[in-house]
C-alpha cells in the first residue's frame, strides 16, 4: 500500500471556472421563476410588516394550490360535521333545543302568575270554609258569634277577589301566549307558504330546512351555556391549521399560559406545493424562543402529528418562531435524481448542492475554507451524504482527493483511479503516511503559493488566474477504527497531524471531512471535532450522540437526530457552519450505477486536463525522493536488476556483484564491493558463486535488496 502516491501525468492544471448550474427540483414550486413575487411576499413595509396574504397565492400555481385547498377543506369539513352529529353539539340536537326554547318562550312566565293566583284562590277558599265552620257552631255567645260572622264575611270577600285575580291572570296569559305564538308561527307559516307557492314541494322542503336551521341557531348553546368550538379537533384530524388552533396548541403544550395568545406575523397558509402549513408568530413578551423549541414533542402531540412532521425554527429575533407542519411524514418517498447527473463539470470554488430541505429548497454549501463532520448510526445514509461532496470534487478536475476509510469498506473503492492517495484497508500506518504527505508536502507548497500571490490564503480569484491554485479534499471515515488499530504513539501523531491540517489547511484550500457511524468522544477527538464547521447528523440512537455531532444543547432545543425515522434514510439535521440554524435535510442519493457513471465522467475530465494520477511511483523513484545516499544506491541497484530482464520480461532475480558495482560507478556513485556487501547483507548461502556468461561469479539476489529496502525505509511492503 505504500506505493500508492499519485501525481499528474503531464501538463498544467486547467481552469475550473465553470459554474455549477442550478438544478430544479421535480416536485416543488420553483419560486425563483417569480423572483418579484417572492420579494413582494417577503419584503416588509415601512412598519416592518410583511403582506397579510402571500403574493404567490395570486400566481397560477397559487390559484391551483388554493383550489386544491378548497377541495381538501370540503372533505375534512364534511367529516367534522359527521363527527359532530353524535354529540350534544349535533345540528339535530341543536334544532331540538331550539324548538324547546321557542315553546318555552311562547309559554312565557305567565304560568307562574296563574299558579300563584290559583294558590291564592285555594288559600282564600280554605280560610272562608274555616271561618264559616267556626260561625256555624252552636252554643257560641252572641258577641263571639258576631265576631266570627265578620271574619267569615272578610274571608268570602278575599276569596271572591282571589278568584277574580285568578281569572284575570288566566285571560292575560292566554292573550300573551297567543301573541307570542303568532309571532313564532307566523314567520314559519310565511316561509312555508312562500316556498310552496314559488317552488312547490321542493320549496316546502327548502323552507322546512331554513326553519330547522333557525331552530338549530337558537339551540346552538347547550344547557350549560357552551358553544361548539371544535376544541377536541386536532390538526392531524383535519389537516387544517387555524389561528385559534395554533394558540390552543401552544397552551396545551404548556409553552404559553392559558390566558396568553400568540401574535401571528403571517396567516396560517398552505404551502404552494400543498404539502405543509406554515406560519410565523411571536411568543408572549419576555418568553425565549428556546422554550417553544424545547417543547417539540408536546407541540406535536397537541397538533396530533408525528414529531417528524413538525419543524420549528428561530425567527430573525428572540421570541419569534417559524412553524412548519407537514401533512404527511416528510422524506419517506423516492428521492429525486441527484443534480450532478445533469452536470458535465463542477467548479468546487462555487457552492454545491447537498440536498433538499423540508421546504423543498435546494441546500447549497460553499466548502471553501470549510470542514465538516458527518455522523449517524450504520445505515443512516452517512456515506451517501459524503458522496455529495466527493462526487462534486471528482467532477472538478483540479481537485486532489485524499481518501481514507478506517472501516476498510468499499465506499471509496470506486474513487481509487482518480484519488491522489487513498487507504481502503483501515491501515493506521497508511493514514499516517497520507497525513504526513499533506502536512510536509501539500501545505508548504500551498503556503508558498499563497505568499507568491501576496496573501495568507488561496481564493477563487487566484484560481481563475493561476492554474496551480486548486482545492483538495481529505476524507477520514471512521477515525475510531484507525485509533483502535494503532498504538498510542501513532494515535497521538495521527491526531496531531489531522488537527494541524484542519486548522491550517482550510485557508490553503484543503477541505477536511470526517465521518463516523458511532458519534462519541472517541470517534472524532474533541480537539478536532470542535473545529469542524459544517455538521450533518443522520439518525442517532441517543440525544447525546446527536449532540456529539451538532454541539451541546441542540437536542434539548428541538434538533435531535434521534427523532429521525429509519424509513427516512439519507435524512439528517444539517448545520451549515457555526451559528447557523439547523435544518432537516435529505441528501442527494446516487446509486452504484450513477456513481460509476459520474466517476467515468470525472476520469475523462481529468485525463483531458492532465490531472489524472499517473499511478503508483516505482519503488526506485520512491527511494530517490527520500534524498538519502544509501537510498540512492538501492534505487540504482533496483534499476540495474530491471535492466537485465529474464525470459519473461521480469527483473533479474540475481546479478554478479561486479555488474552492480559497474552500474553504481556509471551512476556517479563511489561504492566499492566491500561497501556494497555491508549495505546489502547476505546469508552464507547467498554469498555462493553462480554461473554468469560462462563463468562462476559472486553476486546479489534481488530479494535481498528488497529486504534491505523494507528494513531500512519501510517501503515495498
Amino acid at each position: 500500500m505504500t506505493d500508492l502516491i499519485r501525481k499528474p501525468v503531464n501538463g498544467t492544471l486547467v481552469d475550473a471556472a465553470a459554474r455549477f448550474p442550478q438544478q430544479p427540483t421535480t416536485d416543488v414550486y420553483d419560486q425563483e421563476q417569480d423572483t418579484a413575487v417572492v420579494e413582494k411576499t417577503t419584503t416588509p413595509n415601512g412598519f416592518g410588516e410583511t403582506p397579510l396574504i402571500p403574493a404567490w397565492t395570486r400566481t397560477a400555481p397559487g390559484w391551483k394550490a388554493r383550489a386544491n385547498v378548497g377541495r381538501i377543506n370540503s372533505v375534512h369539513t364534511f367529516r367534522r360535521w359527521v363527527r359532530r352529529q353524535a354529540g350534544e353539539h349535533g345540528h339535530s340536537a341543536q334544532a331540538f333545543r331550539g324548538m324547546r326554547r321557542t315553546f318555552l318562550w311562547v309559554q312565557g312566565t305567565e304560568g307562574a302568575q296563574v299558579t300563584t293566583a290559583r294558590h291564592e284562590v285555594r288559600q282564600a277558599q280554605h280560610d272562608y270554609k274555616a271561618a264559616k265552620w267556626a260561625h256555624d257552631r252552636r252554643l257560641v255567645p252572641g258577641k263571639e258569634k258576631d265576631k266570627r260572622r265578620t271574619e267569615m264575611e272578610k274571608a268570602f270577600t278575599s276569596s271572591t277577589a282571589a278568584m277574580s285575580k285568578y281569572k284575570s291572570a288566566q285571560k292575560g296569559a292566554r292573550i300573551r301566549r297567543t301573541i307570542r305564538g303568532t309571532a313564532a308561527l307566523a314567520p314559519i307559516a310565511a316561509v312555508e307558504g312562500v316556498g310552496l307557492h314559488l317552488m312547490g314541494g321542493a320549496g316546502g322542503i327548502l323552507a322546512a330546512g331554513s326553519v330547522l336551521a333557525t331552530f338549530a341557531l337558537l339551540g346552538r348553546r347547550t344547557s350549560g351555556g357552551e358553544l361548539y368550538a371544535d376544541n377536541d379537533t386536532k390538526f392531524g384530524d383535519t389537516h387544517m391549521l387555524t389561528d385559534t388552533m395554533l394558540t390552543r396548541v401552544y397552551q396545551d403544550a404548556k409553552v404559553i399560559a392559558v390566558d396568553d395568545v400568540l401574535k401571528l406575523l403571517t396567516p396560517c397558509t398552505l404551502t404552494a406545493d400543498g404539502k405543509a402549513w406554515e406560519v410565523a408568530f411571536d411568543l408572549p413578551s419576555g418568553m425565549p424562543t428556546k422554550k417553544a423549541l424545547a417543547a417539540r414533542e408536546a407541540v406535536a402531540g397537541a397538533l396530533g402529528v408525528a414529531v417528524q412532521q413538525l419543524s420549528q425554527a428561530r425567527g430573525d429575533r428572540e421570541g419569534r418562531v417559524r412553524l412548519r407542519v407537514s401533512l404527511n411524514l416528510p422524506f419517506t418517498g423516492t428521492p429525486v435524481p441527484g443534480p450532478l447527473l445533469g452536470v458535465e463539470r463542477v467548479n468546487l470554488w462555487q457552492p454545491i448542492p447537498m440536498g433538499i430541505n423540508l421546504r423543498g429548497q435546494e441546500v447549497s454549501t460553499s466548502w471553501v475554507e470549510r470542514s465538516g463532520l458527518f455522523g449517524g448510526e450504520p445505515g443512516a445514509g452517512k456515506s451517501a451524504a459524503a458522496n455529495d461532496l466527493l462526487l462534486a470534487g471528482a467532477l472538478d478536475p483540479t481537485v486532489s482527493l485524499y481518501l481514507c476509510d478506517g472501516k476498510a469498506g468499499a465506499d471509496i473503492t470506486p474513487f481509487e483511479p482518480i484519488a491522489t492517495m487513498y487507504d481502503t484497508d483501515g491501515d493506521p500506518e497508511r493514514l499516517l503516511e497520507i497525513l504526513k504527505h499533506i502536512w510536509t508536502v501539500e501545505i508548504p507548497e500551498r503556503r508558498a503559493l499563497a505568499k507568491e500571490h501576496g496573501s495568507r490564503k488561496l481564493t477563487a480569484a487566484m484560481a481563475a488566474k493561476d492554474p496551480r491554485v486548486r482545492l483538495a479534499i481529505l476524507l477520514v471515515d471512521e477515525w475510531s477504527s484507525y485509533g483502535a488499530a494503532a498504538d498510542r504513539k501513532v494515535r497521538e501523531e495521527l491526531e496531531r497531524l489531522l488537527r494541524l491540517i484542519v486548522q491550517q489547511g482550510r485557508a490553503l484550500g484543503i477541505i477536511t471531512l470526517c465521518a463516523t457511524q458511532k458519534p462519541d468522544s472517541d470517534s472524532v477527538p474533541t480537539g478536532i471535532r470542535d473545529i469542524l464547521s459544517i455538521r450533518w447528523a443522520m439518525r442517532c440512537l441517543t440525544p447525546q450522540a446527536s449532540d456529539t455531532i451538532l454541539g451541546q444543547g441542540y437536542a434539548a432545543a428541538g434538533h435531535n437526530a434521534q427523532d429521525i425515522l429509519k424509513s427516512q434514510r439519507g435524512v439528517g439535521i444539517y448545520m451549515d457552519g457555526e451559528g447557523a440554524e439547523p435544518d432537516l435535510t435529505r441528501g442527494h442519493y446516487y446509486d452504484d450505477d450513477e456513481v460509476a457513471l459520474l466517476l467515468e465522467r470525472a476520469h475523462d475530465l481529468r485525463a483531458k486536463a492532465g490531472t489524472l494520477p499517473a499511478g503508483p511511483l516505482p519503488l526506485a523513484d520512491q527511494l530517490r525522493e527520500i534524498g538519502d545516499d544509501q537510498a540512492h544506491v538501492l534505487a540504482v541497484l533496483l534499476d540495474t536488476f530491471a535492466d537485465h530482464p529474464d525470459e519473461e520480461g521480469q527483473p533479474a532475480e540475481w546479478l554478479p556483484g561486479a555488474v552492480l558495482v559497474e552500474a553504481l560507478t556509471a551512476a556517479g556513485l563511489d561504492v566499492s564491493a566491500d561497501s556494497l556487501g555491508r549495505l546489502v547483507v547476505r546469508t552464507d548461502d547467498e554469498k555462493g558463486k553462480q554461473m554468469w556468461n560462462g563463468s562462476r561469479a559472486v553476486g546479489y539476489p534481488r530479494s535481498r535488496v528488497l529486504v534491505t529496502v523494507r528494513d531500512r525505509y519501510k517501503l515495498g511492503i
